[in-house]
């Protein structure tokens, strides 16, 4: 891992598109675990495989369940960033995931829409748009205008989206129209298991509306190349696909029953005739409700291939989307560990904090992105929470100059 820290930069100037290919190598030498036997190794997400799915050979160790070997004194943290990336396949998921843990750990979910009543040694988070997570834990010898110590990240990665309309039909085959998020190696994203996960918006009979998360857990969709019969010059000229045209993902062969008539719903906004009806039943049954309950989505393209450890040693971690999940898991652990008994913090005198922002792969300039007010804001009622009948002057400001903020960012390696 690599690092820059700022002094309050809370706002940093955007820095130039990286490329993130769906599948990088990270190596974490500090952070190997000892070899481990294979039988050691299991994984629920192998089992939410259908059954004719053909089993991963033997020698690609998978991420659940890690346990710790019998030298280690606690479970490797390998174990717990490879379980984390498994279940983080959006930004929304990365989100959900860090919200279980900190419940199980103990922490108070608050929301923005009530008061705040916070207590010295307190532990507490708040989530923003299912995508973006504040957490702090406040040591028992606060005193106002102590500082913050911050570590942020983001839960978002480049990748590939399902367009607001996204059916089509070519060749007579239904293909999803989908475009780019962030910078990424489009490439890289041809001839593999592709599916949809993210967020769904419901419709319920009462007329109100729900959110509900959804990850398809089969190959659904995929992006073919052309055979080099069809593509002669391909591997002396290079391959040069046309995003819009190209990039384009496969779902199924044409079926009359079920495919959107264009020309008779031409300018409906209705799902049946933006999505693929057969797209809403897949998404409806992975949900559990009715196909008309959908009435909009946010869906990720994500790579079915599972995070695993490899190499000669299993001293890689084989995964996509490593740039910045393993920074949220590295600070969502540091917060937790260092707060998990009650006397980590009766000698802590500021506040410990992790700020995990979406969209920072597209500018951060959103309400749950980076240049939003979300840390001024969640520093200022904190500060105010824990004045109780304090009246000190300038309480905000005094913390502002005595906080940091760190900002931990991960840098893959990866060979073609």
């Amino acid at each position: 891992t690599a690092g820059r820290s700022y002094r309050l930069a809370l706002h940093p100037s955007r820095r130039p598109l990286r490329t993130s290919p769906p599948m990088a190598l990270l190596r974490l030498h500090l952070l190997r675990p000892p070899p481990a036997p294979l039988a050691a190794f299991s994984s629920p997400w192998r089992r939410a495989l259908p059954t004719t799915r053909p089993a991963a050979p033997a020698s690609r160790l998978l991420c659940s369940n890690h346990p710790a070997a019998p030298s280690s004194p606690s479970p490797s943290i390998v174990g717990g960033l490879l379980d984390y990336l498994n279940e983080s396949w959006t930004q929304f998921h990365a989100t959900a995931e860090a919200k279980r843990q900190l419940l199980a750990a103990g922490f108070e979910l608050l929301s923005e829409n009530d008061d705040w009543n916070l207590q010295p040694g307190g532990r507490y988070f708040f989530t923003r748009n299912m995508s973006c997570l504040v957490a702090f834990a406040v040591g028992e010898k606060y005193r106002v205008g102590n500082g913050f110590n911050i570590i942020a990240a983001h839960t978002d990665s480049p990748c590939l989206k399902l367009k607001p309309r996204s059916a089509s039909i070519k060749s007579g085959h239904q293909m999803v129209g989908v475009q780019t998020y962030g910078g990424g190696l489009w490439h890289t994203w041809f001839d593999r298991d592709l599916t949809l996960a993210g967020r769904v918006i419901l419709k319920a009979p009462d007329g109100s509306f729900k959110h509900k998360l959804v990850k398809v857990n089969r190959p659904l969709i995929r992006v073919p190349t052309l055979a080099i019969h069809l593509d002669r010059t391909v591997n002396s000229e290079g391959f040069k696909p046309n995003l819009e045209s190209h990039l384009a993902p496969l779902l199924a062969t044409k079926c009359e029953e079920t495919t959107v008539n264009f020309d008779d719903k031409k300018g409906s906004s209705s799902t049946k005739t933006v999505h693929h009806p057969l797209l809403l039943q897949v998404l409806s049954e992975e949900i559990g409700c009715g196909s008309d309950e959908i009435i909009g989505m946010e869906l990720n393209v994500c790579d079915t291939q599972p995070s695993c450890l490899g190499g000669g040693k299993n001293e890689f971690i084989y995964s996509g989307r490593l740039d910045n999940l393993a920074s949220c898991y590295c600070a969502l652990k540091s917060l937790m560990d260092s707060s998990k008994m009650p006397e980590d913090l009766s000698n802590e005198k500021g506040i410990r904090m992790i700020a995990l922002f979406d969209n920072e792969e597209v500018g951060s300039n959103s309400m749950q992105g980076a240049g939003a007010p979300t840390i001024f804001q969640a520093m200022r009622r904190i500060v105010d929470s824990l004045m109780h009948q304090s009246m000190g002057e300038g309480a905000l400001e005094r913390a502002l100059t005595s906080s940091f903020l760190g900002r931990i960012h991960v840098y893959t390696v990866c060979w073609v």
